[in-house]
C-alpha cells in the first residue's frame, strides 16, 4: 500500500538556507515546496494541503510573528519557527501565538529532521482524530470494527469485547496510520503516559495479544505485519463508518 509522502512548506528569504532544507527533506522523502515571501500563505496551506511550515521569523513584508497568527487563527498546519539565537522575545511570543516548536540559527539538519517528524507525528494524530469524529468514530478493516468511543472491538461474528488501554491505543495507532511502518519508539510513545526503556518489550506483548484476538496468526499475519528490523505496518483495508 501506498501513501503520499507528506508536504512540507519552507518559507525562508535566505536563498542558501532555503535551499539547504529544501534538499535535505526532500531526499527524506518528503515532497517540499518553497518560498522567499509569505504572500498567501494561509491561502497556500488550504490550497496545497500542507501538513508543516518551517517559518522564519525575520521575513520581508510580513513577519513571521503576524503569520503564525493567521495560520493558527485558519488551521491546524505544523508551524516550526526558524530564529536567530538572540531572539528569545520572538521565541516566547511565536510559541504563544500557537507555533508548535522553534529551531535557532545556525540548526543542526538532523535535529530539524527529527523535531519535523515528531510534529508531523503528532498533526496527522490530530487530523486522523477529527476524521474519525466527523464520520461517527468508527474504524472498519476486514471485518472488524473498532468503536473508539467505547474502546469496544466489535467482530464479523457479532462478538464485542472492550480493549484494555494499551491494546486499544496500540490498534487504534496501527489502524489511523495503515500502510505505514510504524517503529517501536513511535508505538511505544504511543501507548504509554509514563517514561519507558528501550528495553521494554510491552509493545511486542501487546501485538501478540491483538493478533490472537483478530484471529491474525502470528507465523503468517494478514493484518498486523512483522516489518523485521523497523517495527510493525497494519495491513488491513481501513474505512471510516458510523457508530
Amino acid at each position: 500500500m501506498t501513501t503520499t509522502p507528506q508536504h512540507i512548506m519552507i518559507v525562508e528569504d535566505d536563498v542558501a538556507s532555503r535551499t539547504l532544507l529544501v534538499s535535505y527533506f526532500r531526499k527524506e522523502g518528503y515532497r517540499v515546496s518553497e518560498s522567499g515571501r509569505a504572500d498567501e500563505l494561509v491561502r497556500k496551506v488550504e490550497r496545497d494541503n500542507i501538513d508543516l511550515i518551517l517559518l522564519d521569523i525575520n521575513l520581508p513584508g510580513k513577519d513571521g510573528l503576524t503569520l503564525t497568527r493567521e495560520l493558527r487563527a485558519a488551521s491546524r498546519v505544523g508551524i516550526i519557527l526558524v530564529t536567530s539565537k538572540d531572539d528569545d522575545i520572538d521565541r516566547i511570543v511565536g510559541l504563544e501565538l500557537g507555533a508548535d516548536d522553534y529551531v535557532t540559527k545556525p540548526f543542526n539538519p538532523r535535529e530539524l529532521l527529527v523535531r519535523a517528524k515528531n510534529l508531523l507525528w503528532r498533526v496527522a494524530d490530530s487530523r486522523n482524530a477529527g476524521q474519525a469524529t466527523l464520520n461517527g468514530g468508527t474504524w472498519c478493516f476486514n471485518g472488524w470494527t473498532l468503536d473508539p468511543h467505547k474502546r469496544h472491538l466489535l467482530g464479523p461474528a457479532g462478538q464485542c469485547e472492550r480493549l484494555p488501554q494499551g491494546e486499544y491505543k496500540l490498534l487504534h495507532t496501527l489502524v489511523t496510520r495503515a500502510g505505514q511502518v510504524l517503529s517501536r519508539d513511535q508505538l511505544m510513545d504511543a501507548i504509554h503516559d509514563r517514561e519507558w526503556t528501550p528495553n521494554d518489550r510491552s509493545v511486542d506483548v501487546l501485538v501478540g495479544r491483538l493478533r490472537r484476538k483478530l484471529g491474525d496468526n502470528p507465523s503468517a499475519p494478514e493484518l498486523i505485519l512483522t516489518a523485521h528490523g523497523a517495527g510493525y505496518v497494519f495491513a488491513g483495508k481501513v474505512t471510516t463508518g458510523h457508530g
